[in-house]
């Protein structure tokens, strides 16, 4: 049987005007019984529908910080440049895909806050400059980016909870925004021991979850294998219908 392809969405680098792509995302998704395919930087309604229609399942990277303006808010000094063409396309991906087909997805760091700001919650801008009462855990650790930087908290019953079987678990962490508000349309599956939304799951989808760490990163941990793993068994199913 051939294998679920999987579309990855591009990272852009502005200096250089290129796409480009980091291996993990794409070893996680192959490791896990999948094909990825980096998709192009598009806002072409048509071709990213053609898109949609050739892939089984969706993963939303992470990258650039995501225009204010998606969740209703003006630029703060401190919030950093914005890809607007790939705002775009994924907010096409994700209505056209997710929400229109149900086609599974998995977002990572970038792909939680955009599930959120696309649901109608909003982030902080600058985590560091706007939660200064929080406890002092690492959200934007230096290298080695693959160790752990805090731990995180797993609602226990949550559909995460049953696929890792831990109620607590070390996470590395790269990102200074995060979810504020959380959007009505999502549940919480777990949070930073500061409280801050780690993983999340869109209510009426056979498989939406996103998390705010970067498991490709660390695919010697077994959990983080597991959330690749659970995402294309949920894009086998899906193509079989």
């Amino acid at each position: 049987m051939s294998k679920p392809v999987i579309g990855v969405t591009p990272l852009w680098d502005a200096e250089k005007s290129s796409l480009w792509m980091l291996p993990g995302y794409m070893d996680g998704i192959e490791r896990a019984g999948g094909l990825p395919v980096m998709l192009p930087l598009t806002t072409d309604k048509g071709l990213i529908g053609q898109v949609c229609q050739v892939i089984d399942g969706l993963l939303f990277t992470g990258g650039q910080d995501i225009s204010p303006s998606l969740y209703g808010e003006e630029k703060s000094d401190l919030c950093k440049p914005a890809c607007e063409e790939r705002d775009i396309m994924e907010s096409l991906l994700f209505s056209m895909a997710v929400m229109g087909m149900d086609m599974p997805a998995f977002g990572i760091c970038r792909g939680i806050q955009l599930f959120n700001a696309l649901l109608g919650g909003t982030l902080y801008q600058d985590l560091p400059a706007e939660c200064r009462g929080r406890a002092p855990v690492c959200h934007q650790k230096h290298p080695p980016y693959s160790e752990a930087s805090h731990h995180i908290n797993i609602e226990p019953g949550s559909p995460l909870h049953t696929i890792l079987g831990a109620d607590v678990i070390p996470v590395n962490s790269y990102h200074h925004q995060g979810i504020r508000d959380l959007s009505n349309k999502l549940t919480c599956m777990a949070v930073s021991e500061d409280g801050l939304a780690e993983a999340v799951r869109i209510h009426g989808r056979r498989f939406a979850w996103a998390v705010q760490w970067h498991p490709e990163i660390s695919l010697h941990d077994e959990n983080n294998r597991k959330l690749f793993e659970v995402f294309v068994k949920a894009s086998i199913q899906a193509r079989r219908g």
